[in-house]
């Protein structure tokens, strides 16, 4: 017996057992697509008509197990009509059965990653056998989809109703060590003893038909009573529902196929997963999300070229000890990168460790590291008051306070205390690196690299080329941060660079409804309802209102006609409560109120005495203004802003654009990002919603591009899959 196919090969390993190897040819992982698909039916006919065989190992011949389903390849299925994906995927689904159903007992040997489609197959076998550092899941919803393969049929027969929704509905990974005491699999082994031991598993199985109810019990219906079954999939349906909301309804979808199969057997209960994966398959989300998934892949691929040129980082340091410095500077440690971490006073360091001590802490109360792991990452910290020792550095951060004089004394200090060859980046958010620049000796080796707020959290660093930055300087930094863990997009410089560029007409428009009298508490309502993390009020609290005032003065001095610092000569809502100490969150007053919750947490309430403050910046207009003009009001000046950030070469694609502001703002995932959003509404639409408002000045002037697209019909984007 023998088959010999560009993606799988069947072979026989001993006398009475067969092994069918995934290895698909001219890629570096296993992926479930038509080839692979029709060479496992292929296969597995074979199988089924070799009267001689005892048992079956399933394997991999790549460092991962199977990645799961290529998904470009099936993205144009999704524009088919429901019924032709309900057939497609019963097609693939009938595969996967009749290796389940094989009259002999099957072990698969889970090597690297066995993700989606990769850990259906592998459930589809009898029993699976995991190396200790491999990863299993189903993040099928973080595609906006659910399943599709039998995800959600076999793996609450495996592992349980409660387990299986917080797995499905997550989407999350899950390591060997819960894998194991799940029972989702039978043993967990060292990396090169995975084949080894599933053949041992399978040799003992072969000795009876033990073997045979572990398939009864995944073609048969859950378990449950009518109380547990109430219990466990409305409690979860209810916390779900809250957790994921209204923009993301595979996780609902999920719960619902997984309880309307419960007390199926298997075919119908895989009639019901086909079903709802068709419905989410055709959802505006799931187009979102996989947009999303590709622009991530793309970011990834981008970032390997533009880090092609990088000089190696052993050591880097840090200037300033606050919280950004010491966030980094944990974020350094962390990945095994050791920093030094340098300010003017002991105050300032300690403070510093104690921002890195505390996110320490936390992965230590959460089990993510051990007391051992906790101190060695804090000593690969080491603090110092003298430049003397950036000799041997090969980059440093800097950052200190954001004023451009300060920035320049302390970057030039920096750079004559470096090596001729070390590379110097600046931590800044609006203050142009060019200008910066001019306080060196070396402005080849220097660039910047803007970290988000919270570090530890925020995966965005944009990496700022300066006139006179080198390839290799940039090189160096966009591989620190991928050493880092971050997801680095590089860009051009200008004041606000592109976040903060794109941000600052957004927060303008809430600015001019505020002094409009547009209610705060339904301004940010309306926004998050649209979408966001949190509304613009309680952004600019949590950002803090001395910073936003400050990083709105460098954006008005570029942009004065776009971003005038307040309405017809009246000072803003920003600066008025700037100028009556008002910081947010950080003081506890801004446009809400805080107090400490038990927990220490920042708790917001609206407190009607800050109507006061603002009264001198009312320009008129109405308290009631309807959500949706809200959303218009607000995400217009956005997208003509990153229209003009494309047309000055700021950044290279609107890939990068829109995912910065995604990874960097938390722009909502379910829309695709902005320049895809915008794609949605149209350019003709966004040439009228310019029209409307019209009066309100040049924020919501568009641009030359976006009339330009209104005349072919094009937009940003290709159409997805084009």
């Amino acid at each position: 017996m023998q088959f010999d196919g560009k993606a799988i090969k069947l072979s026989l390993k001993e006398p009475g057992i067969a092994e069918l190897r995934f290895d698909l040819q001219g890629e570096s992982v296993n992926k479930f697509n038509r080839l692979t698909l029709g060479e496992l039916d292929e296969t597995v006919g074979l199988l089924e008509k070799n009267g001689d065989l005892k048992g079956l190992l399933v394997t991999s011949g790549k460092s991962a197990f199977i990645v799961g389903a290529d998904i470009a390849e099936f993205l144009p299925l999704f524009q088919q009509p429901e019924a032709q994906l309900v057939e497609v995927f019963g097609q693939a689904q009938s595969i996967f059965n009749r290796l389940e159903d094989l009259p002999f007992p099957s072990v698969a040997a889970i090597n690297g990653f066995a993700l989606g489609g990769g850990l259906e197959c592998a459930m589809a076998a009898t029993y699976r056998v995991m190396s200790e550092n491999a990863v299993v899941g189903q993040p099928e919803v973080k595609l906006g989809l659910i399943p599709g393969f039998g995800g959600t049929v076999r793996l609450p027969r495996i592992i349980g109703v409660d387990n299986a929704i917080e797995v499905i509905a997550s989407g999350r990974d899950i390591k060997a060590d819960e894998a194991l005491r799940h029972k989702l699999v039978s043993a967990v082994v060292a990396p090169e003893r995975v084949e080894e031991a599933a053949l041992m598993l399978l040799k003992q199985a072969m000795q009876d038909d033990r073997w045979k109810a572990m398939v009864d019990q995944k073609k048969s219906p859950v378990l449950l009573n009518g109380i547990e079954r109430l219990m466990s999939f409305n409690v979860a349906k209810g916390f779900i529902g809250r957790e994921a909301g209204p923009n993301y309804p595979a996780p609902m979808e999920a719960i619902k196929v997984m309880e309307s199969g419960a007390h199926e057997g298997r075919e119908a209960a895989m009639a019901a997963e086909t079903k709802g994966f068709a419905k989410m398959a055709k959802t505006p989300q799931a187009e979102a999300l996989i947009a999303i998934f590709f622009a991530d892949q793309f970011l990834k691929k981008t970032s390997r070229k533009q880090s092609a040129e990088a000089r190696e980082v052993k050591t880097a340091a840090v200037l300033g000890a606050g919280i950004m410095g010491g966030g980094i500077a944990y974020q350094s440690a962390s990945r095994g990168v050791p920093v030094l971490l340098k300010d003017i006073s002991a105050e300032a360091i300690e403070a510093g460790f104690a921002e890195a001590s505390r996110l320490l802490e936390r992965q230590l109360e959460r089990g993510r590291i051990t007391r051992g792991k906790m101190a060695e990452t804090l000593s690969h910290i080491q603090a110092t008051y003298s430049y003397g020792d950036f000799s041997g550095v090969d980059l440093v951060v800097e950052a200190v306070v954001e004023n451009p004089e300060i920035k320049k004394k302390v970057l030039a200090e920096t750079e004559a205390a470096m090596g001729e060859n070390a590379i110097l980046a600046s931590n800044t958010s609006t203050i142009p690196i060019d200008l910066l620049a001019g306080a060196l000796k070396r402005p080849r080796n220097f660039c910047g690299m803007h970290f988000f707020n919270p570090v530890h959290r925020m995966p965005l660093v944009e990496v700022i080329r300066g006139k006179e930055s080198s390839d290799v300087a940039v090189a160096t930094v966009v591989a620190y941060a991928l050493k880092l863990g971050k997801t680095p997009i590089v860009v051009r410089d200008c004041p606000g660079f592109l976040v903060n560029r794109i941000l600052g007409p957004y927060m303008m428009a809430s600015n001019m409804l505020v002094a409009e009298s547009a209610p705060i508490q339904a301004l940010d309502k309306a926004m998050e309802r649209y979408g966001w993390p949190m509304g613009p009020a309680y952004l600019h609290d949590v950002v803090g209102l001395d910073t936003a005032y400050h990083a709105g003065q460098v954006m008005a001095e570029a942009n004065p006609d776009r971003l005038p610092p307040g309405a017809a000569g009246r000072k803003s809502p920003v600066q008025l409560l700037f100028e009556a100490g008002y910081f947010g969150q950080k003081n506890g007053k801004g446009f809400y109120v805080y107090e400490k919750d038990r927990k220490g947490r920042p708790q917001k309430t609206y407190d009607p005495a800050v109507e006061k403050i603002l009264a001198p910046g009312m320009v008129g207009g109405s308290e009631e203004i309807a959500p949706e003009a809200i959303v218009e009001r607000m995400m217009l000046p956005m997208i003509f802003e990153a229209s003009r950030c494309l047309e000055q070469d700021i950044v290279d694609t609107p890939t990068e654009l829109d995912m910065s502001l995604v990874f960097g703002l938390g722009f909502p995932p379910f829309l695709g990002g902005l320049l895809r959003y915008a794609d949605k509404l149209g350019a003709a639409a966004l040439l009228k919603g310019a029209e409307k408002y019209a009066g309100l000045g040049a924020l919501y002037q568009p641009t030359a591009q976006i009339e330009e697209m209104a005349k072919s019909g094009k937009g940003f984007h290709p159409p997805l899959g084009g």
